[in-house]
């Protein structure tokens, strides 16, 4: 999902009201490469990202999807056929 520049902006304001006071999850099915494609704004994707990352754990779980290898393993079990790919 692409974010003009306003939607980038208040985003931005997120982590920056937040920030030494609550902590934030967030969670991405983007690496950091793909940034620019949601941040289309090169003048505020690197903000953001600084943003979002200062201070973070980053977390990263791989590129395979939870969600559809479990829909796989569902689709086995119950007898239903091979999973489609």
């Amino acid at each position: 999902m692409e974010l003009d520049r306003n939607g980038a902006e208040l985003l931005f304001q997120v982590p920056t009201e937040r920030e030494e006071n609550n902590p934030i999850a967030i969670a991405s099915n983007e690496s950091f490469s793909g940034c620019t494609k949601t941040f289309t704004d090169p003048g505020l994707c690197t903000p953001i990202v600084d943003r979002l990352t200062f201070n973070g754990t980053i977390i990263e779980t791989g590129t395979d999807s939870y969600r559809l290898a479990h829909s796989r393993e569902q689709r086995l079990q119950s007898g239903t056929g091979q999973p489609k790919s």
